[in-house]
């Protein structure tokens, strides 16, 4: 029996090779290496994927959140609420301006920022929320955006696992003010490197992130403002564009994966993550609880299966925001989700067989 690995980028890159290696020696025979006509495309072809008047393409996800707080005009002495469950480069991007990382626990059954507890955390100095897609799956849009509307806020979409993600039918990141995407090897649409982009219908937003994003300047040797170095790079553009004509394909077998490990998964032992009726997940990761974790992964091993934690620290109690003054049990629900939780194998090119065995395996499993 062969290992059955978390995620197979390897054969994902065999099964579109020829395309692949086509359009990166496009980019190698045009020189067009930092930004230029490539990235401008993929830009273009996004958008329209996403039904957004304007895309802009970045270094990295954690980039695209960084410039869409600076281009909100979140600030030193302000505060963002952001979900204490996720991965930790949401908080980073409100530290990166100054501004304070206001953490809110999420719910017990998605796993998401709990809607509820969102109106506690809103002071004067609350100026936005980032709401994140968590492993491919959509937040409670309309119950967050109430909240921010009620309270004046912006409302900032973490995509970074959420690639064509449906919120009622309707793509995730167009509900608030930007939608952020990464593009990590690993994502549903994953580049060769580093990648990330915005998607917005503010034009003005659009064209401040395009002039921070390349040294504060919209014309070369022009620059208005202090920026950056955040270009995304034209091989990656290229690639991107290659695997955004694959992406719905991929998002379904994904789906076709995940409806037989929610149907198929029998074990009193194992709590699986809840899907809600308008959620359409994208299953960027499919993750299970399970109490006795180390036996759990123990014995998925002992099967040749692969598992991760996706994540065992939620952002509270990383030594990097002691300065914060969290303390463990202030955010149960997500602190109890962090020593349960499991990843198992979740990608496009897993065979029904492969899945079976995976089931088989959690179904034998004894707690």
């Amino acid at each position: 029996m062969r290992e059955i690995p978390l995620l197979d980028l390897k054969e994902q890159y065999r099964t579109i090779k020829k395309e692949i290696n086509a359009a990166i020696q496009n980019v190698l025979n045009d020189a067009a290496f930092s930004g230029g006509p490539y990235v401008g495309l993929f830009e273009k072809h996004f958008a329209k994927y996403n039904g957004a008047p304007y895309t802009v393409g970045l270094n990295s996800g954690t980039s695209a959140l960084y410039l869409a707080l600076i281009a909100l005009n979140i600030k030193a002495g302000d505060e963002v609420i952001v979900p204490v469950n996720t991965f930790i480069a949401t908080a980073w991007a409100v530290s990166y301006v100054g501004a304070k990382p206001v953490f809110a626990d999420c719910t017990r059954d998605t796993w998401q920022i709990d809607p509820s507890k969102l109106e506690r955390k809103i002071n004067r100095k609350t100026k936005a929320i980032i709401g994140v897609h968590l492993f491919g799956q959509p937040f409670n849009i309309d119950r967050v955006m109430a909240t921010a509307k009620k309270y004046k806020l912006v409302l900032i979409e973490d995509c970074a696992q959420a690639h064509g993600g449906r919120y009622k039918g309707k793509k995730v990141g167009m509900f608030g003010d930007i939608g952020c995407f990464s593009f990590y090897p690993s994502k549903n649409l994953g580049a060769y490197g580093e990648g990330g982009a915005i998607v917005t219908k503010n034009l003005g937003i659009a064209q401040r992130i395009r002039s921070l994003r390349n040294h504060g300047s919209l014309k070369k040797y022009y620059h208005t403002e202090i920026g950056f170095n955040m270009r995304m790079d034209g091989i990656q553009a290229a690639i991107l564009d290659v695997k955004l004509n694959y992406l719905e394909r991929w998002n379904k077998r994904r789906r076709q994966i995940a409806h037989m490990y929610q149907t198929q998964i029998k074990n009193p032992h194992i709590v699986l993550q809840y899907q809600p009726l308008w959620s359409g997940s994208v299953y960027h990761l499919f993750v299970i609880k399970t109490k006795r974790r180390e036996k759990f992964m123990r014995s998925m091993e002992k099967n040749r299966i692969m598992t991760a934690i996706h994540y065992p620290i939620p952002c509270h109690l990383q030594k990097a925001y002691n300065h914060l003054g969290y303390k463990t049990g202030d955010f149960p629900v997500a602190e109890s989700y962090s020593k349960q939780c499991v990843s198992i194998p979740m990608y496009p090119e897993m065979t029904d067989s492969e899945a079976k065995k995976v089931i088989e395996a959690i179904n034998r499993y004894e707690g």
